[in-house]
């Protein structure tokens, strides 16, 4: 039995959609070389029962020799529970050689959302994500299910030419040529069904990203009643869909009138020509019937092929989305060259804006451009090494973007200001590594003021939170996002915007508890505890850094230091009084955001 997830594999082979597809191959050889050999047990086996039944009335009915019959009768017994079995087993080597491919390249799909970062997003929409790991996955595994039905087929083909050549050459050779030249014949069906279905891949794409986005935006669209709006594009995008859907099943309604018609005419001149012989008895009326089965199942292999092609062709298309997927490149990856992350109490110092964030105080930071803050809490988090490379932030002695990246992750959390919530029991989604007892949990609630959320909630910290957690306001989104954060426990934080969405009384005691909940200092509801720089808590243990991008006076006023950027250039820096007094531009900013 399989295990799922499955183990890393190695590199992934994604130079083109075939290279792609036999690399899955190669992953699963002992499924499919399982399956091939049933198949073969099967068609063989079905290719066998036209002789046996023709024996059976030569030597059997028409000699009037009963052993014979018995003989022939047992041999067509025998075969029948043979195909039977290799059918079954068959079958379930097939699904499982399909499910393995699907679920693998869903993994793959998967695991490549989780690790990529924003170039995902950006290069997709979440729409076509799904439909790549979904969709496209399963039309993919479908190829290996009618390769080894395939390679069966062609099996199957040639014993059935050896048996007809045993009977008439002449007929022997019309098999050899009609059954080749009637699938390539049938190929040109098939080539405006690959275009039809690649369009219809493409539109069923748009439309789930259009749905995706409509149901992520349905309540703000129904406080501004313009939920019609995106009706409208949906029904358009769908119809779009539908109509290539239409031009697809023309194509499959060609491919399958071209297959009845071809392999039609074909047994009906393979009979003809036998019937003749029977009459002119060059061949037994025993041989006619078992060329009546042969006729009837070279129908088989015609349609294998014809089916074969057509699942290729779904096969590659989706393999090709699949591919486009797998090869974004990630914003940021372990450097070739990677540097050894410093101790703890190490500064960051940001080249571009040369400001340092000195270890173990709370620094926010202002800036005249909203963005320009932004764009530095996105530097110290590490979320793209191309910026760092222009624009390079130090970490100690290190640069930040050549420090394992496993290290970054762990030691500096970046808690953005559109936090998103996830599926699943609220204590999964606030402690998701389960290292925090309740009470734990509960403390850092209090410190972001959301115990009231707690309250409202019928199960507590087992409530199911809905997708995105559209069930709470922006405010407690905002509110359990920064619990979440706090429960990191991360050496250095950085909170961008933490309580823009909540009122003025929220946002002063979220103020006043975050020095407690960083620092674990005593009676600091209010503000600050301890004077000077080092803000150590008691004790001597090392304080965490705090970084909380905002200009909410109410903020500022408990922070430990405030740096004040013009634009993305240094300014000043000092507690917000000191600021306040000295520097005009803080005043405007700071007053703005009032």
């Amino acid at each position: 039995m399989r295990t799922f997830p499955y183990p890393d594999a190695g590199p992934v082979e994604l130079r083109s959609p075939n290279r792609y597809l036999l690399w899955l191959a190669r992953l699963q050889k002992p499924t499919l070389a399982l399956s091939t050999a049933l198949e073969s047990v099967w068609m063989l086996s079905q290719a066998m029962i036209p002789f046996a039944v023709g024996r059976a009335i030569d030597t059997g009915i028409v000699a009037g020799n009963f052993s014979q019959l018995t003989w022939w009768v047992g041999l067509l017994v025998t075969l029948t529970i043979i195909q039977a079995a290799a059918s079954v087993l068959g079958h379930r080597a097939h699904v499982s050689s399909w499910l393995q491919a699907a679920f693998r390249s869903a993994q793959l799909v998967g695991y490549k959302v989780s690790r990529t970062g924003n170039a995902i997003p950006r290069k997709f929409s979440t729409g076509e994500v799904v439909s790549t790991g979904a969709s496209d996955s399963i039309r993919l595994g479908e190829v290996y299910v009618v390769a080894t039905r395939l390679f069966g087929a062609i099996i199957g083909y040639f014993a059935v030419s050896i048996l007809i050549f045993r009977i008439s050459w002449l007929l022997g050779l019309l098999v050899l040529v009609g059954v080749p030249l009637a699938c390539v014949v049938l190929l040109f069906v098939i080539r405006p069904l690959q275009v039809r279905q690649a369009a219809q891949r493409e539109e069923a794409g748009r439309m789930t990203a259009v749905g995706a986005d409509t149901v992520a935006g349905l309540r703000v669209l129904r406080g501004i009643g313009g939920e019609h709006i995106f009706v409208d594009r949906y029904r358009a995008r769908s119809a779009s869909t539908r109509d290539t859907g239409i031009r697809v099943a023309w194509s499959l309604s060609d491919l399958a009138a071209a297959q009845v018609f071809i392999a039609g005419a074909f047994g009906v001149l393979f009979i003809w020509l036998g019937a003749n012989m029977v009459l002119s008895e060059t061949i037994e009326p025993g041989e006619l019937v078992s060329l009546f089965g042969y006729s009837v199942f070279l129908i088989g292999p015609i349609r294998t092929a014809a089916d074969g092609v057509s699942r290729f062709i779904r096969a590659r298309v989706g393999a090709r989305r699949i591919i486009k997927v797998l090869a974004t490149e990630p914003d940021v990856a372990d450097h070739e060259e990677p540097q050894p992350a410093p101790g703890p109490q190490s500064p960051l110092i940001d080249t571009r804006t040369a400001i340092t964030i000195a270890p173990g105080i709370m620094t926010a930071i202002v800036s005249s451009d909203p963005a320009a803050s932004a764009s530095l809490a996105h530097r110290l988090g590490r979320f793209d090494d191309a910026v760092l490379n222009e624009a390079e932030v130090r970490w100690g002695s290190a640069a930040l973007h050549r420090v394992p990246l496993h290290q970054v992750r762990r030691r500096i959390v970046v808690s953005g200001a559109d936090p998103e919530l996830f599926t699943g029991p609220l204590r999964d989604e606030l402690d998701p590594h389960r290292r925090h007892s309740d009470e734990e949990i509960l403390s850092a609630l209090q410190a972001a003021s959301a115990t009231d959320i707690l309250d409202g909630l019928d199960g507590g910290l087992s409530h199911e939170v809905a997708e995105k957690g559209r069930s709470f306001s922006g405010g407690q989104r905002q509110r359990l996002a920064l619990a979440r954060a706090l429960l990191t426990d991360a050496e250095t934080l950085v909170l961008v915007e933490p309580t823009s969405a909540v009122d003025a009384h929220t946002e002063a005691r979220i103020a006043g508890r975050l020095h407690q909940a960083r620092n674990g200092r005593a009676g600091t509801t209010d503000g600050p505890a301890g004077a000077g720089e080092t803000g150590g808590p008691a004790g001597g243990e090392p304080s965490r850094t705090t970084v909380v991008v905002t200009a909410s006076p109410l903020m500022l006023g408990c922070m430990d230091k405030v740096i004040f950027l013009d634009g993305d250039r240094f300014q000043a820096e000092g507690t917000h009084q000191q600021l306040l007094a000295s520097q005009s531009a803080y005043r405007k900013v700071v007053i703005r955001s009032e």
